[in-house]
C-alpha cells in the first residue's frame, strides 16, 4: 500500500526591488525537501527582502546589526495547528554578490541558501554541531540539484574608500560610496568649527612688585585756572572834535 502524501502549500513573497526565482524555478526543490526531511509538514514560506529589509530583521532578532543572506524562522505552532514549518528570508542584493564572486548564477546562489534554511527549519544548527549540517548540506546540493556544493562563506575585505558608522544606538557598520564621502565631509565640517570656536587667550602681564612699606603715588589733581574777565573802559565816540 502506497503511502499518500500530504499536501504542501509554499507561500511566495517579496518586499526587494530585484526579481528572485519562484515556483517554476524552486517549487520541485521545496518539494523534495520536505519529502526528505520533514514529510509531515504542510507549508513553508519563502520571502525576498533587499540589505536593508534584512539588516532590520538581522539586528531584531539575533542582535546584529548588519545585513546577511537568509535567516531561518522555525515554526512554534501548538500542537494540533497547521503544520506550519516555519519561514525563510532571502536577501536577493547579498546572493547577488555572493553568486558574482563565485561566478554562479543569482537562482543557484538561491539555491544553496534555500537548502541550508531549509535545513536549520528542521532542527539543524551548525554553530553547535561538529559539522554534520554542513556535510548534510553538500550532500543534498549533489543529489538533488546535480551539482557541486557552493560555499556559505567567502572572506570579504572591506573596500578602499570605506568607512565606519557610528550608529546612534552605539553600534558600527561599515559604508561606502556616498555614504562614506558623506561621512568624512560632516568629519570635515567638525573639525573647521572646533578651529573657529577655539579662543585665543592673551597672556596676563605680571604685577609689578613694590617694596615693603613704599607709599603709593597718588596722581596730581591739577589746578584750576582762573579766568579773570577785564572791566570795560570808557566808550569812545566816532566824531572827530
Amino acid at each position: 500500500m502506497t503511502e499518500t502524501k500530504l499536501p504542501f502549500q509554499i507561500d511566495w513573497s517579496s518586499r526587494s526591488k530585484m526579481r528572485g526565482p519562484g515556483e517554476q524555478s524552486l517549487g520541485k526543490l521545496l518539494h523534495s525537501l520536505r519529502d526528505r526531511l520533514a514529510p509531515h509538514a504542510q507549508g513553508v514560506s519563502l520571502t525576498y527582502v533587499d540589505d536593508r529589509g534584512m539588516r532590520k530583521l538581522n539586528r531584531e532578532h539575533r542582535g546584529k546589526n548588519m545585513t546577511t543572506d537568509v535567516l531561518s524562522f522555525p515554526s512554534s505552532a501548538e500542537k494540533g495547528a497547521f503544520p506550519h514549518l516555519g519561514d525563510i528570508v532571502i536577501s536577493l542584493p547579498t546572493a547577488e554578490k555572493m553568486a558574482k564572486k563565485f561566478g554562479v548564477s543569482r537562482r543557484r546562489e538561491v539555491e544553496t541558501l534555500v537548502i541550508h534554511a531549509f535545513l536549520h527549519l528542521c532542527g539543524h544548527d551548525h554553530e553547535k554541531d561538529r559539522g554534520e549540517m554542513m556535510a548534510l548540506q553538500a550532500q543534498l546540493e549533489r543529489e538533488l540539484l546535480d551539482a557541486e556544493p557552493l560555499s556559505m562563506s567567502l572572506k570579504r575585505g572591506r573596500k578602499p574608500g570605506s568607512k565606519v558608522k557610528k550608529l546612534k544606538d552605539g553600534s558600527r557598520v561599515v559604508v561606502t560610496g556616498r555614504a562614506a564621502a558623506a561621512l568624512v565631509r560632516r568629519e570635515r565640517v567638525k573639525k573647521e568649527k572646533k578651529v573657529k570656536v577655539r579662543k585665543v587667550v592673551k597672556p596676563k602681564e605680571p604685577a609689578v612688585k613694590r617694596g615693603p612699606g613704599r607709599p603709593r603715588k597718588e596722581a596730581a589733581i591739577p589746578a584750576k585756572r582762573v579766568v579773570r574777565r577785564r572791566r570795560p573802559g570808557p566808550s569812545r565816540s566816532g566824531v572827530i572834535g
